[in-house]
């Protein structure tokens, strides 16, 4: 079991956390679309397995292509590797993309869920993050994506915009309840240093930081309890899906990120990992197709030692509620693992059951501090 993640860098927002404009970047779909062709061959000759469960198109914004642009896509992704008949093929869509024409599209391609890019049902907000979507077309994205017979549906969302309150989340989550979507993830919104987003918070004072961290917290509690509470499963630090006992909704590709399943990744930027190494390919995108062009795979590659694969393991593993199997280490690092876990199992941010060490409700929200800690260095 393996999987596919294909880097489509193409949008025409401004990004409010790097400040740039990639709508140029538009012009340059068909010689990418080659140069991806171009890497299924070149991977194939290397890559084993050939056989994958899950195909994740994400960037970016997937939608940004043309339905001829996507069909090309497809049909040599699917002459150069066998992908799996069950398999889970994901392509992330902002709602303003899912024309009828769009929707229609899709039914001639392989693609059996689409996550789509909501962040906020609130206008204001989204004009903030200049998204080019308003929420009234999430409604009519959903509608259309249901006819075209799209039965797994997932949903972005944000908080902890400037200024929001917790009633405004809450008006958020249920209108996001209400679309009966079969997965959603939610993230607060990152401020980072040296970015645009980062310059309208600068100047705020630490007291000011401290209760925006604590409304943060109180939305994230809300978060949990509102989507338990209408039937969704919290099975990852961001991620819920909807309980069904005919039908498991968890996103299966980032599943394999977690789990450690073997996935290739194709394009600018994109990583892939086979057990024993991992590789990205460079993130300048003239760059390389320019190296496609010439037969070559522009990348670096790193090969995982015993410390990288335990640290891997923090940073993904422990994500999910089930958390770590600690008889997946060895003695050394299950040693090390369970030293620098004390303070946090001591302040009741981590437990110890059935053999697993997880994060607890109190510890997910400081989860990457946890994470740090049980870094090994």
């Amino acid at each position: 079991m393996a999987g596919i993640y294909i880097h489509i860098p193409f949008c025409k927002s401004r990004c409010i956390y790097c400040g740039f404009y990639s709508t140029t970047l538009l012009e340059r779909r068909d010689p990418y679309i080659e140069s991806l062709c171009r890497e299924m061959e070149l991977r194939s000759e290397v890559w084993s397995p050939r056989s994958f469960s899950t195909v994740y198109l994400g960037g970016g914004t997937p939608s940004q292509l043309t339905l001829s642009q996507l069909e090309k896509l497809f049909r040599h992704l699917l002459y150069i590797y066998k992908v799996e008949e069950n398999a889970e093929v994901t392509i992330e869509c902002n709602p303003d993309d899912i024309t009828q024409e769009f929707a229609d599209g899709l039914r001639a391609l392989p693609v059996n869920r689409v996550s789509m890019g909501v962040q906020t049902f609130n206008d204001t907000r989204l004009r903030f993050l200049c998204r080019r979507h308003t929420s009234s077309q999430v409604t009519t994205a959903v509608k259309r994506l249901r006819e075209a017979g799209i039965d797994n549906l997932s949903i972005d969302l944000m908080f902890g915009f400037p200024n929001e309150t917790l009633a405004d989340w809450e008006e958020d989550l249920s209108k996001a309840v209400a679309l009966q979507v079969e997965h959603l993830s939610a993230y607060s919104l990152m401020y980072e240093e040296g970015t645009p987003l980062y310059n309208i918070i600068r100047c705020r004072s630490k007291d000011e930081m401290e209760k925006e961290e604590e409304l943060s917290v109180q939305m994230y509690d809300m978060l949990i309890d509102k989507l338990e509470a209408a039937g969704y499963e919290h099975y990852e630090i961001s991620n819920f899906a909807k309980s069904d006992p005919r039908r498991c909704f968890r996103s299966r590709h980032n599943g394999s990120y977690w789990q450690g399943i073997p996935y290739l990744g194709l394009g600018a930027a994109a990583h892939s990992y086979d057990i024993n190494t991992r590789q990205w390919n460079v993130s300048d995108i003239q760059q390389y197709m320019d190296g496609i062009l010439r037969g070559e795979v522009p990348a670096e590659k790193e090969v995982l030692t015993d410390e990288l694969r335990y640290n891997d393991t923090v940073t993904t593993v422990l994500r999910t509620r089930k958390g770590i199997p600690l008889d997946i280490l060895s003695g050394k690092y299950q040693t090390y693992l369970l030293r620098q876990a004390r303070k946090h199992i001591d302040q009741g941010l981590l437990a110890i059951d059935d053999g697993r060490i997880a994060l607890t409700r109190k510890g997910l929200f400081v989860s990457d501090s946890i994470m740090s800690d049980l870094m090994y260095v």
